[in-house]
């Protein structure tokens, strides 16, 4: 399963607005805590076929922003969501982005 980079806020609103459970990741192209992160958030994605998107925060400041707005929970980089129907179920920042973490929220 391929991962959706979104780069406009239209993009952003489409994908939120999708049925279902999906992943949502703020990646920061120039921190190695988010290197790592993103490492973990690809392996868990190519191994579980859970839909998943990546807004890079520095190139797409005004999504990454957007996001922290829609939501109500402060901005972290790397950051991630578990989104289903619009609202988020689960969120975690930073060294916690592991794929176990990610699977044991998928599957709860």
């Amino acid at each position: 399963m391929s991962i959706q980079q979104i780069h406009s806020l239209d993009e952003l609103h489409q994908y939120i607005a999708q049925p279902g459970k999906k992943l949502l990741f703020k990646h920061s192209t120039t921190c190695p805590i988010s290197a790592k992160a993103n490492e973990e958030f690809q392996a868990y994605v190519q191994s579980s076929g859970t839909p998943a998107a990546v807004v890079h925060v520095i190139e797409d400041r005004p999504v990454s922003n957007q996001i922290a707005e829609d939501f109500g929970i402060k901005h972290e980089s790397p950051q991630i969501f578990l989104l289903e129907d619009g609202e988020v179920r689960w969120n975690t920042s930073h060294w916690k982005i592991t794929r176990d973490a990610l699977k044991e929220a998928v599957s709860q």
